[in-house]
């Protein structure tokens, strides 16, 4: 058996025994890891990939650069089986799929002049998974259900047992609602944060931005649109000074806990199962028909919806909803628009009224 060497790597592998094997293995699964490393990947990402593709190199009884479609096609079905939801299901099968790329792209002949083998994408159109979305479309509530929803809930507030945490809540599922902040984005916002000097509505720097594959945060600059500019003022002009004095302190969360941070001197932060579990208590309450149906994920659905219904196009919904590719926010306003409606009733008038047209007009004489 021929000597394996990596490019990049100082060790050298001679495949004579099933430890050389194993470690060959471990080698490609550190090197994908090193070059994760270097694409600015999150360590949990990082993390979760590893541990899937170690997965998925335990269920095989070849190497890893052996593995075949109907490999993947067991350890899927096997994964279903186990009970693993398909979102769970799809992420794993994605994660393989980059990782045999990424062996494919790197170190294909490598492998094959030292094994003979030609390494093969297990993850093919067959078995790959279509992602927690199939079969499911998630439907947004109506304007007026929101209307219900909300107005009820403000109508509450100044008469709530504890009057500073029910009006922090319904900011910030307010803000889901008009902005379609993520509910991870709204918990670290910092009072800094809210620029009122920047555009005509002024904006929220999230910080927080959820990135693409384990990227890490990722900023933007939310205009507040759709009334959150007259609700941040409210909030930070009214309501915020009330929970100390660290309303001032520009680095103090936006949305506090009750409990102070005593080595910061300042509020603590709200934690995010505290806003939803008061969502799904208002909605049980004001809106039962949805109930344990809305989320603060809805509540983004039914803003990017709304905004769209009102007008906003497809590359502003975007950059308002951080999404890295305009397909994604696709899918979160077709169910709520009408244009192939309206365009079947446009294509149908048109075709009256050039029949009309000719009707009037009479025959033509030769």
């Amino acid at each position: 058996m021929r000597l394996l060497a990596l490019p990049g790597c100082v060790t050298e592998h001679a495949l004579a025994s099933a430890q050389d094997v194993e470690d060959f293995e471990q080698e490609l699964v550190d090197q994908y890891a090193l070059a994760m490393v270097a694409a600015g990947l999150s360590d949990g990402h990082i993390g979760n990939s590893r541990a899937i593709v170690i997965e998925f190199a335990r269920s095989l009884t070849c190497p890893l650069w052996e593995a075949t479609p109907q490999d993947a096609d067991r350890f899927l079905a096997e994964q279903r089986r186990l009970g693993r939801s398909l979102s769970t299901r799809a992420g794993k099968a994605g994660t393989l799929s980059v990782f045999y790329e990424f062996v494919v792209a790197r170190y294909e002949g490598t492998i094959r002049r030292a094994t003979g083998v030609q390494v093969e994408q297990p993850i093919d159109e067959y078995n790959r998974q279509s992602g927690a979305s199939l079969g499911k479309i998630r439907v947004p509530p109506s304007d007026e259900e929101i209307d219900v929803l909300f107005t009820a809930w403000r109508e509450s507030v100044p008469d709530a047992r504890k009057y500073l945490p029910a009006a922090r809540d319904y900011f910030a599922a307010s803000l889901w609602r008009r902005l379609g902040l993520r509910i991870s984005e709204s918990v670290m916002l910092d009072i800094r944060d809210w620029r009122p000097d920047l555009g005509g509505f002024g904006k929220l720097h999230v910080r927080f931005g959820k990135g693409s594959r384990g990227r890490g945060p990722k900023p933007r600059l939310v205009p507040a649109i759709n009334g959150a500019d007259q609700l941040i003022d409210w909030w930070l002009a009214e309501v915020r000074p009330q929970y100390g004095a660290d309303w001032a302190d520009p680095d103090a969360p936006m949305l506090p806990s009750e409990r102070g941070d005593h080595d910061l001197g300042r509020c603590g932060r709200a934690r995010a199962d505290v806003l939803r579990r008061t969502l799904t208590s208002q909605v049980d309450q004001w809106l039962p028909a949805w109930s344990g149906r809305m989320t603060p994920h809805v509540l983004r659905h039914y803003c990017a919806s709304s905004l769209y219904a009102a007008g906003m196009d497809l590359k502003a919904l975007q950059e308002l909803l951080g999404h890295q590719w305009l397909a994604t926010t696709s899918g979160y306003i077709h169910v709520r628009s009408d244009h192939i409606e309206r365009a079947w009733d446009q294509a149908n008038e048109r075709v009256e009224d050039r029949f009309g047209q000719r009707r009037l007009a009479g025959p033509t004489m030769n």
